[in-house]
């Protein structure tokens, strides 16, 4: 392939980037518009930070998962990592376990598993989805293997990232949320100024090309598992700092939001686009949608629908923007 092609290729892969990235932000402004206009109080600085605080460990977990469906692939067992790194966190701490010691556990173990799963993905060439659904199982199985109630917990580092914030008038950022943007920083930066980043494009641009062109195909999609499972540990460990407790059932279904956060924030399921703070933006947009469902006093499960809705809606725009490109390639 010559010099010109692939970056012809490229422009069109950073052309449906940008206009996937800007119908989010309008989505998002529009969402936050409507809601100040209907709602008192709606538009104030305490209402963003609210969403934020809520929805700080779903941001880190659509970072990780961006970083599969980048690839090509899928991971739907972070919400059960979530619940995992959170109940084996809250048991360790109740057994006089140094926090610091006991995080450090939560994430090796939550980063094994991803790995295992990677390993079965590339090497026993096992379905993303099924492979996933195999880690799904076995940690939510482990959840209820610890215990089956709600273990509170109190330790001292745990109660100041749970309290500690950072206050502008009426406005209050928890701290945790600051350890989410960092994560999406650095997430951000990996991705679009790191090899390993050009990597993780170019294998869901083309794995056969990417092979091709002598690239580390195996080792990186075994590391994006790695990758997405830390980051859903440490979105548990935010959460944990969030509820103070560790519960075996909790984030049922939650792998979802996280999907759907990416997908609305324009990046592909087939791989190859996308980019964090299109993820990032498209949890806000959730998180909006939720505080609009709050104050209308109805059922919390029109945020569902209305994200079901959403989500079908970008995946057409995202396909007519594929289909476009592929008809500009072809001419």
């Amino acid at each position: 392939m010559s010099t010109l092609s692939v970056e012809k290729k490229n422009n069109k892969k950073l052309s449906i980037t940008n206009i996937s990235l800007l119908i989010t932000i309008a989505l998002l402004v529009l969402t936050f518009v409507v809601g100040s206009l209907r709602y008192d109080k709606f538009g104030s600085l305490s209402t963003i930070f609210n969403v934020f605080n809520d929805n700080a460990y779903l941001m880190v977990v659509a970072v990780g998962v961006n970083f599969v469906l980048l690839t090509g692939g899928i991971d739907i067992s972070v919400a059960s990592t979530v619940a995992f790194t959170s109940v084996l966190t809250a048991f360790l701490l109740r057994a006089g376990w140094n926090p610091v010691l006991a995080i450090a556990l939560v994430l090796i173990i939550s980063m094994a598993v991803g790995a295992g799963m990677g390993v079965l993905i590339q090497c026993f060439k096992v379905q993303p989805f099924i492979a996933t659904l195999a880690g799904q199982f076995l940690l939510r199985g482990m959840c209820t293997v610890i215990t089956i109630d709600s273990i509170p917990i109190t330790d001292d580092f745990f109660m100041f990232m749970a309290l500690k914030k950072l206050t502008i008038g009426k406005a209050k950022l928890y701290y945790y949320v600051l350890v989410a943007l960092a994560i999406i920083a650095i997430a951000y930066y990996v991705l679009k100024f790191t090899k390993f980043g050009r990597n993780v494009y170019a294998i869901g641009g083309n794995e056969q090309s990417a092979l091709l062109m002598g690239l580390p195909v195996a080792r990186t999609k075994i590391l994006v598992y790695v990758i997405s499972s830390f980051c859903a540990s440490l979105g548990g460990l935010l959460f944990s700092f969030y509820t103070l407790a560790g519960y075996p059932l909790q984030n049922m279904g939650m792998e979802m939001d996280a999907i759907s956060s990416c997908v609305i924030g324009g990046t592909l399921l087939t791989g190859g686009v996308g980019n964090v703070i299109g993820s990032a933006f498209g949890v806000l947009i959730q998180g909006l949608i939720q505080t609009i469902v709050t104050y209308e006093n109805l059922n919390t499960w029109w945020t569902k629908v209305t994200i079901a809705a959403l989500l079908c809606i970008f995946i057409v725009i995202q396909r007519l923007l594929a289909i476009r490109a592929e008809k500009m390639k072809a001419k």
